[in-house]
């Protein structure tokens, strides 16, 4: 049955089946193939795109940006000090507003009810670029970057080191779940992800397994990909000292590295990277380190979420 994605919202990828993600690390692929060719498209010719940045960005910003001039659109930046959203206005009436004037709208920021709200009113397609709790962007991307390094992703073990409770291990864990990836989560005990997500995830896993593992090197046994993120997140600044207490132990090491027993095991991040904290340098500079490629990949996933929603 084709797959046809136009007109629909990407919040999360909860509400996408493992066939219409697929579809779009396939078209992800394509597309990245035709750009490296010199081939640009056309699909979004005479789009107007609404990029709304609550909390600074280098890649989602960028990669929204280069997307949408390679495939015709037109994207307006709007930083919460240019739009009312929040201030004077609340969600509701801008995403009326903006839904007028714009054929799409990207928002990244703090609560995943305010991308909602945009997507409920404002009549046309609402991309996540990232809220507190969820990134499922970045996932495309890690997952077309899995695709490339081992051909597959059922049957892969991820393993997530770090901040268990954090969006980038909720949306890992959804995005694995639905994909028949064995995700790991290794944290303290204190940093351990929701368990009502923990439930819902392990409830629709029917092609792969997801545990927590609190011991780090225990965890990464046999993992084809070892991911973390910083460990303070945006908006979190007030926790830096207790994070690091508590952290410390679940950096990704040359020791880790080798605790996985493969030496084809790749590290991924969602970058920026603090390195000396959550990574260290040697292997962040690793032949085994793939993210500039799970970098690029934003642009080209982004690409394909905006081409399949919104394009001719």
């Amino acid at each position: 049955m084709a797959i046809n994605l136009r007109g629909r919202n990407f919040l999360t990828l909860m509400d996408f089946s493992p066939a219409e993600i697929d579809y779009l690390l396939t078209l992800s692929a394509d597309l990245k193939a035709k750009k490296r060719s010199g081939i640009r498209g056309s699909s979004l010719a005479g789009k107007n795109i609404a990029l709304i940045f609550e909390k600074s960005s280098t890649r989602t910003r960028c990669a929204f940006t280069v997307a949408c001039n390679d495939e015709g659109a037109f994207p307006e930046y709007l930083n919460k000090n240019d739009i009312q959203l929040g201030a004077k206005e609340d969600a509701k009436d801008t995403a009326r507003v903006l839904g007028r004037m714009f054929d799409g709208i990207e928002f990244r920021g703090f609560k995943q009810e305010t991308v909602e709200t945009l997507a409920k009113y404002s009549g046309v397609p609402v991309w996540n670029g990232l809220t507190d709790i969820d990134h499922p962007t970045q996932v495309l991307a890690d997952f077309l970057t899995l695709r490339e390094n081992f051909g597959k992703l059922r049957g892969l073990k991820l393993v997530y080191l770090g901040d268990g409770r954090n969006n980038m291990s909720n949306a890992l864990m959804i995005g694995c779940a639905k994909m028949g990836v064995d995700y790991v989560v290794s944290s303290p005990v204190e940093l351990e992800p929701n368990p009502e997500l923990l439930a819902k995830c392990r409830s629709i896993a029917s092609h792969s397994t997801i545990t927590v593992i609190n011991d780090p090197k225990e965890a990464v046994k046999g993992a084809d990909a070892i991911y973390t993120d910083v460990w303070v997140s945006m908006g979190e600044e007030a926790l830096k000292e207790e994070r690091y207490r508590l952290l410390g132990g679940w950096q990704v090491n040359s020791d880790i590295m080798s605790a996985t027993g493969k030496d084809t095991t790749i590290f991924l991040h969602c970058l920026p990277a603090v390195k000396g904290c959550e990574v260290t340098e040697d292997v962040f500079e690793s032949e085994a380190s793939k993210v500039f490629d799970e970098a690029e990949n934003r642009m080209h996933t982004i690409k394909a979420v905006m081409v399949a929603t919104l394009g001719a």
